[in-house]
């Protein structure tokens, strides 16, 4: 089982990994965030060290949560993000997008 934390509790320099769609992850994600796409994670998780933290984001939730999950079960230590990009955002924790765009949730 998984557990889910706040923004606020994801600790600075901490693993972030994405899991919501390309347009989605261009536009606005949390700084540094790594980004596999939740229907990559499958044939991807090899990519990921199972000996780290990641703290799992989405847009609000629901995607992220299918991923902490999926991790967890195969030996992963993963954290669900509460709220997603989308309360990221709203925290004003540091985003990035694409082309030095100003950060936006879709």
């Amino acid at each position: 089982m998984f557990e889910t934390v706040t923004v606020n509790d994801v600790p600075e320099g901490a693993a972030i990994l994405d899991v919501r769609e390309d347009d989605e992850f261009t536009l606005g994600r949390a700084a540094g965030a790594r980004h596999i796409p939740l229907g990559q994670l499958p044939d991807r998780l090899e990519e990921l060290d199972p000996d780290t933290d990641y703290y799992v984001i989405c847009r609000t939730g629901g995607r992220s949560a299918r991923a902490a999950d999926f991790m967890v079960a195969r030996g992963y230590s993963a954290f669900n993000v509460a709220g997603g990009s989308g309360a990221w955002l709203e925290a004003e924790k540091p985003m990035e997008a694409d082309g030095g765009a100003e950060p936006r949730v879709k």
